[in-house]
């Protein structure tokens, strides 16, 4: 089987979620439209479609024209019962796909946080994986609403809209859970400019937090991919 990964910014890490493809043997295309506005044909073409994060908003789209695609195919993909998983922007993108509002600048969150799964997301194949209180990584500045007849599987303090399903199996994870300490790591040397304009202070306590809740978080997002990954 193959999956096809949609990477929307210049420095994409798989992470976790790659991970858990490997571990399954899963084969993969990676789709860069950023650049080339290139995106899967058809939801039929592949076993599943994880749309990773991006800097720029899920409205963006004088800069961005591809992201409307993005969005219906997303949307078309979830309607034919087909796997998808949208983490960060690609979770924005998916509610906006389903008719949901996005709201831009509205909910700022960086670091290792505290997230709660739902009662919902007790019973729901994915969010059962992790406990119901767990942490994961945010690089985030907006939110969104729920689309209409989607399941709330989890919620914080920063934005209450975590994580989503619309249909059986088209997921919306506003946190990234793919993110383990080693990309922090890749993000921290790359990015540190960046870091710091988000969440000033962060850096110099990044170690004390990463001993803190670095591990937890590493194994509940390893949990939540291996899930995903098992609905293929």
């Amino acid at each position: 089987m193959r999956v096809a990964l949609v990477e929307n910014t210049r420095m994409t890490h798989h992470g976790l979620v790659g991970v858990a493809l490997h571990e399954a043997g899963l084969m993969v295309d990676v789709f860069r439209p950023r650049g080339d506005g290139r995106l899967p044909e058809t939801a039929q073409s592949y076993a599943g479609l994880v749309v990773f994060g991006g800097e720029q908003s899920a409205l963006d789209d004088a800069l961005h024209p591809y992201l409307p695609r993005l969005a219906r195919l997303m949307r078309d993909w979830g309607e034919a019962g087909g796997a998808v998983l949208g983490i960060c922007l690609g979770a924005q993108l998916l509610a906006r796909g389903f008719g949901a509002a996005n709201h831009v600048g509205a909910a700022p969150e960086f670091g290792w946080s505290a997230l709660r799964r739902t009662a919902a997301g007790a019973d729901d194949p994915v969010l059962s994986a992790v406990p119901e209180h767990f942490r994961s990584f945010q690089w985030h500045s907006d939110t969104f609403a729920l689309p209409s007849g989607a399941v709330h599987l989890a919620e914080g303090d920063g934005a209450a809209q975590q994580a989503f399903r619309v249909g059986a199996r088209a997921y919306g994870m506003q946190f990234h859970f793919e993110v383990s300490r080693a990309v922090v790591g890749q993000w921290v040397a790359a990015l540190p400019d960046e870091i710091e304009a988000m969440a000033p202070g962060w850096l110099a306590e990044r170690d004390a937090h990463e001993a803190r809740h670095g591990a937890e978080a590493d194994a509940a997002g390893l949990a939540l991919a291996r899930a995903w990954v098992a609905l293929l």
